[in-house]
């Protein structure tokens, strides 16, 4: 593999699949473009304007679908002003697939049987039964978190407010932003790209889902016949 990614002559693009050490070494040690994420740090952010049934659904789908994906859901950030209605069947429904749960202190105080969450903890992609939870004041809140901490590659608002929607989309900075959907919908076969070759939380050559039709090249042709732009 060393030799591989640094075959400029031969080689035009390399796209790797892999764990984080494989994915590490090629970022390092490639002299070939590389097409690649390393982590798929995703959140679910249920607002104040949130349907609680499309809460419960899109949080459980986006953690437990498939827990050792990097579209799977590692952050749940839910509006203070639904903590009391939606806090405990959030963390009851998660724990009901074995999923440790990773709190916020002021969270921490209504869960039964969740743990403290560290710094670390909102920045994990953990790949794993475990998800980390903060309560947040607000979108602007939700919005600089997922920023700060997450990986850019997807993250979910649920809620029925068109214009906290088109915020969130126009905000949050990754490849996917979804609005009423599960994290586990970034998928090139979802998204009709055909089999999925990569993703990328790169913004150049393509980034998200990488297809075939992303990697194909467009030539340019212009016939003229001593024609001038004036």
């Amino acid at each position: 593999m060393g030799a591989l990614i640094r075959l400029d002559t031969y080689v035009d693009v390399v796209i790797p699949r892999g764990g984080k050490g494989l994915l590490a070494r090629i970022r390092d040690e490639a002299t070939v473009p590389v097409i690649m994420h390393l982590d798929g740090n995703c959140h679910v952010y249920v607002d104040r304007d949130a349907d609680a049934q499309k809460a419960l659904q899109i949080v459980v789908n986006a953690k437990t679908q498939r827990l050792g994906t990097c579209n799977t859901a590692e952050s749940l950030l839910l509006h203070r002003e639904r903590v009391d209605d939606l806090l405990l069947p959030l963390a009851q429904a998660l724990q009901e697939k074995g999923v440790e749960i990773r709190a916020c202190p002021e969270a921490l105080a209504h869960i039964p049987g969740a743990v403290a969450a560290s710094e670390e903890d909102y920045a994990t992609e953990y790949l794993a039964a475990i998800i980390s939870l903060k309560i947040v004041d607000d979108l602007d809140a939700a919005i600089a978190h997922i920023n700060r901490y997450g990986s850019q590659h997807t993250d979910s608002i649920v809620t029925e407010n068109y214009s906290s929607a088109r915020r969130f989309l126009r905000e949050v900075d990754s490849s996917s932003v979804m609005v009423n959907a599960s994290t586990r919908f970034a998928d090139g076969f979802e998204y009709g790209l055909g089999a999925e070759i990569g993703i990328s939380t790169n913004r150049l050559h393509v980034r998200g889902p990488v297809g075939l039709e992303g990697l194909t090249l467009q030539k340019w042709i212009v016939l003229g016949d001593g024609h001038i732009r004036r």
